[in-house]
């Protein structure tokens, strides 16, 4: 049966699966799964399976308490099932799904994860696992996004990532790498324990470092309730900010080829397999203080322009499987996209409002760089890449720019603006990418002393020629060759296949060093993408097809 389209537009009062609950500064978050409320029917989610679904109001959450309760200070996150904290992805729906829908699951999944733990670097709100049963797969790796872990002792309950035994496949979630990087669990052990159906109970859980704490059932509850506290009193955070409301984002469709947002447009080129993207600058002046600034709340431009960006990637992303490239332009006024720049850099340390706009608008960059789709930008006159807007560009597999900067005079003897870029202070380490390096960084791996000399041009717009000089864009053809040169680099990009480009972009996009979360999305997704096509799992003889048959799975035992 096929799916809805999938829309991650959500909001608490519309939670089938999770209840969010605040008392001061310890906020809870219960999963309580409802069985038919998966996104495909006919896969009931027991034993706290979850699908897509369960995790786009996960992911909603985790947001709503950043921007609407910035007072809280420790989050537990737990189950309302008995013995029974979550049995990980559902393996049904997962075997049911499509190739396309399985790896997209598997990196919101990711996302959501790696938001968890942002929250606790850049929010000061820190996470707490309370496992009061059984935590399997990718429940398991829920809870190892938080920062402390506390595992009931009843003899019962197990950790366990059973992915590779079970399934043959690989916990998709980010398990395998958190263990190394995150737990520091020696290789040998998570070895073992990554080859244990049954998983790890009780002390030797502890002893191995797979979680941070055991407690009996009679005193789990209390252990829980102290940990939070002193989770809480550990945070730096102010405990008087008072949040902002999160209201619905607008769009709307004209047909099945164009959707409109209030700053944001998607054209569809379907037989090109082609999305155009523009960005439309705000308009008007930013707020002259930070009061003001918090006073505009979710329509304070920045954050409305990234909320409905990230909504527009994950639109494409889950819907549109056939789009391979996007095309992202911009309209607007340049000086007034710097002045907001200016604004985030300047108040992202003492206003708590600015620094969470500025932290999901890095969220929403590694989301783009992670969508599987080709990235062209496109800097015409009358763009407005400035600051936070030009890390799209910076975050492109390649850009054209317009060359033109002696412009014709019009027919009233005004001047037509030329294509101009400009730097603001967020582009020097504001929005790291998943490997930690800024995307000037990457552009000066072999020359990193010279980043100096560029940071001089802050504030200060650039043409073609200046811009190709220092390294923001890739081609700067003419107003002759522009629109041949830009149908032919489309019309490339369409021809090859999307599985080559796939790997060829997701490799390219970090270069130099290498942290988790570039492990996660650089090398772990993209092992799991190829393992799921393969017949051992995905096959009608592999593991994941059989799964709960009762019958075992055939394997082609030869290693490719």
């Amino acid at each position: 049966m096929e799916r809805s389209p999938i829309d991650v537009r959500t909001s608490p009062d519309r939670y089938r699966h999770w209840r969010l609950d605040r008392q001061g500064r310890i906020a809870t978050l219960t999963l309580d799964v409802d069985e038919g409320g998966g996104i495909v029917p006919g896969h009931a989610l027991k034993r706290n399976s979850y699908d897509l679904g369960v995790d786009i109001e996960l992911a909603d959450a985790v947001q709503r308490l950043r921007f609407e309760h910035p007072e809280v200070a420790a989050v537990i996150i737990t189950s309302n099932k008995e013995r029974i904290f979550s049995a990980g992805a559902n393996i049904r729906m997962l075997a049911a799904s499509s190739h396309e829908d399985k790896v997209n699951f598997c990196k919101f999944t990711n996302e959501t994860r790696c938001a968890i733990e942002d929250a606790g670097a850049i929010s000061g709100q820190s996470y707490l696992a309370a496992l009061n049963g059984t935590a399997a797969g990718g429940g398991y790796e829920l809870a190892l996004a938080a920062d402390w872990i506390v595992l009931i002792d009843d003899g019962a309950s197990t950790v366990s990532l059973p992915e590779v035994p079970l399934l043959g496949v690989l916990p998709a979630t980010g398990g395998l790498i958190r263990l190394l990087d995150k737990r520091r669990v020696r290789r040998d052990r998570a070895d073992i324990f990554c080859t244990m159906e049954e998983g790890i109970r009780g002390q030797r859980a502890l002893d191995w470092r797979l979680v941070d704490e055991i407690a009996p059932a009679s005193r789990f509850s209390e252990a829980v309730k102290e940990r939070a506290k002193a989770l809480a009193g550990a945070s730096c955070k102010s405990p008087t900010p008072i949040g902002i409301r999160l209201h619905p984002i607008e769009r709307e469709f004209e047909g099945a080829d164009l959707l409109r947002y209030r700053s944001v447009e998607a054209r569809i080129e379907r037989d090109d397999r082609i999305a155009h993207l523009t960005i439309k600058g705000p308009e008007r002046d930013p707020p002259a203080g930070a009061e003001e600034t918090i006073r505009q709340g979710d329509a304070f431009w920045p954050l409305s322009i990234a909320r409905e960006i990230d909504d527009l990637i994950l639109h494409l992303r889950h819907n549109e499987t056939g789009i391979g490239t996007l095309a992202l332009r911009s309209c607007g006024s340049l000086e007034r996209v710097l002045a907001y720049d200016t604004l985030l850099a300047r108040q992202s340390e003492s206003n708590w409002f600015v620094r969470e706009v500025q932290a999901l608008w890095k969220r929403v960059l590694k989301r783009l760089e992670s969508s599987s789709r080709s990235l062209i930008a496109l800097v015409e006159p009358g763009s407005c890449f400035a600051g936070f807007l030009l890390e799209t560009v910076l975050a492109s597999d390649r850009s054209y720019m317009l060359c033109d900067e002696s412009p014709k005079r019009t027919t009233e003897g005004e001047a037509e603006a030329c294509a101009l870029l400009c730097l603001g202070e967020t582009n020097f380490g504001a929005f790291p990418m998943a490997n930690g390096l800024s995307r000037i960084e990457a552009r000066y791996l072999d020359d990193p002393e010279a980043i100096a000399d560029i940071r001089r041009m802050i504030g200060t717009p650039m043409g073609a020629k200046g811009s190709e000089a220092h390294r923001l864009v890739s081609f700067i053809p003419d107003d002759i060759d522009w629109e041949d040169e830009i149908r032919l680099a489309l019309e490339e990009r369409a021809g090859f296949s999307p599985d080559a480009l796939t790997g060829m972009e997701s490799t390219l996009r970090c270069p130099g060093q290498e942290t988790m979360e570039s492990r996660i999305f650089g090398r772990l997704s993209a092992w799991q993408n190829w393992i799921f096509q393969r017949p051992n799992a995905g096959g009608k003889e592999g593991a994941l097809s059989l799964y709960g048959s009762g019958t075992r799975p055939t394997f082609n035992r030869e290693r490719a």
